[in-house]
């Protein structure tokens, strides 16, 4: 019999213990990995639960100090929030994401008020403040007015700059909005706000339970899928992600999270650059679906995701399981 072969080789050896197998193990999870997204509503004290979100709320602005210091003593680097717009505030031209004091202007300043140490994520996109549910301004025949959209959002995002942003994180997928978003915060003098570019956003059905979440779900007309990225391409999200990072952007996003694990490790590998994958509200819900339903042990299911996302290469993961998942690692 050769080397290397049974019986000489047996690789159950080092699994056969509890302390082996964490001296063997090839990806490790932290708290530090993690970015727990927040949706922000208005009202006093509110804490609304999200029915297609079990387990998830809507938080009004005076809860989300409190809420950043349980993230920052978990040990949760960073907060992404996104806002539930009233309906009156929104308009064919998205304009309530240029007031600086629309719902996430305001949240970041409570946060950083509060003077708790954590980091700041914010959306860059149209859909969560125009009235028809798109990410960009639309031509009067239904098409994305792509560089008329870009030119709001580089508004947009100098916006969150001044409230407190410390990441811009623009998820509309228009083509060239990184470059101008850029330029915009180098000549307003925030040097050192960082961009996370949505690069391989793909259209989705795993986004529901977010339109939901966000208040968007009954104002869509149509799709997106004339600038999200096809879900049967991976060429492509290379092609986009070489274009952001040319561009300006200093991390880069694959979403959703799970069913995309290999553009995860394809841009890993080609760009060497820290990537996120966003583990979406439709990816959370079916765990929790499955959870109720007496199918899987939540706590070892999201454990497994997690690792799954830092075997593929992810430098972090946007999700929703944030506290509990810090709760295990700690």
């Amino acid at each position: 019999m050769h080397l290397g072969q049974f019986p000489h080789t047996r690789l159950r050896r080092t699994r056969a213990s509890a302390w082996s197998r964490a001296m063997v193990a090839e990806t490790r999870a932290h708290p530090s990995d993690l970015i727990w997204p927040l949706f922000v509503t208005d009202g006093s004290n509110v804490e609304q639960p999200i029915a297609t979100m079990p387990g998830v709320c809507r938080h009004s602005i005076d809860r989300l100090p409190d809420l950043a210091r349980r993230a920052a003593d978990l040990g949760i680097p960073c907060l992404a929030l996104f806002p539930n717009t009233p309906a009156d505030r929104r308009t064919p031209g998205g304009e309530e994401a240029l007031n600086p004091d629309n719902l996430i202007c305001r949240g970041m300043r409570a946060i950083k008020d509060s003077g708790v140490a954590i980091g700041l994520l914010a959306d860059v996109a149209l859909d969560p403040y125009t009235s028809h549910g798109h990410d960009g301004l639309l031509h009067e025949d239904g098409r994305i007015l792509n560089d008329a959209t870009v030119a709001i959002l580089a508004g947009q995002a100098l916006n969150q700059a001044r409230a407190g942003a410390d990441i811009i994180a623009p998820s509309d997928m228009m083509d060239g909005r990184i470059a101008a978003i850029r330029a915009a915060l180098e000549a307003d003098g925030h040097h050192d706000v960082q961009i996370m570019a949505y690069a391989a956003k793909y259209a989705s059905g795993f986004y529901g339970p977010f339109r939901d979440a966000v208040g968007a779900a009954g104002y869509l007309k149509g799709d997106k899928k004339t600038y999200q990225m096809d879900p049967a391409n991976a060429e492509e999200a290379l092609r986009e992600v070489a274009m952001d990072i040319a561009e300006g952007a200093d991390s880069v996003m694959v979403k959703p999270g799970l069913p995309y694990l290999d553009i995860v490790a394809r841009v890993k590998a080609e760009f060497r650059v820290p990537v996120f994958a966003y583990q979406v509200s439709g990816e959370y819900a079916m765990v929790e679906a499955a959870v109720a339903a007496g199918m899987m042990e939540r706590d070892r299911v999201i454990l497994e995701t997690l690792t799954a996302f830092k075997r593929a290469g992810a430098a972090g993961v946007l999700t929703y399981h944030a506290p509990r998942l810090a709760e295990l690692l700690a």
